[in-house]
């Protein structure tokens, strides 16, 4: 798996102050996406322990200071980045599991649900923002997502109620 970048102490990328992996590899290349070339799964450098130990330094480092974990792309859910983010994942909630995970994905929903190798990666998430982007339905004003078809989604919740339930900050 391919990465395009890290950005620490990201105020943006969910609530909080995160973490933020780019990885590379998507296959919805929506038009007027911001991060087109990530599109290519071979763009940027390979993520390895070194980059996993830098994150987890960085969290053991600042523990009160960070919320969560955010995973984009590019798409996280491309194909050939699903069992190596599982693996992370997985490691990252052993190691932090007091600490969200968000995830970005152009499939939907229902798309996830559908699909076993996509669900068997996201259902290890806090909260997933779904959708392609749509030009069209840009709007700025919206908190983590691009286009108003877009979806901020909880993810144990939808899963426990069986059905969508989208996700509310509590203040």
């Amino acid at each position: 798996m391919n990465y395009s970048g890290i950005k620490y102490s990201d105020m943006i990328n969910g609530p909080g102050i995160r973490v933020s992996l780019f990885v590379s590899g998507c296959s919805h290349a929506c038009p007027g996406c911001f991060n087109k070339e990530t599109w290519n799964p071979n763009y940027g450098e390979e993520f390895t322990e070194k980059q996993k130990k830098e994150i987890f330094d960085y969290f053991k480092k600042y523990p009160m200071l960070l919320r969560g974990l955010s995973l984009l792309g590019g798409d996280p859910t491309y194909k050939t980045n699903i069992e190596p983010l599982k693996t992370f994942i997985l490691e990252f909630r052993k190691n932090f599991p007091e600490k969200d995970i968000w995830m970005w994905s152009g499939y939907t929903w229902e798309e996830i649900l559908s699909s076993p190798s996509l669900l068997s990666l996201v259902k290890n998430c806090d909260v997933l923002v779904e959708g392609k982007f749509i030009e069209t339905e840009k709007d700025l004003s919206l908190q983590w997502r691009g286009s108003r078809n877009q979806r901020v989604i909880d993810i144990v919740k939808s899963l426990k109620e069986k059905a969508i339930v989208l996700f509310e900050e509590i203040a």
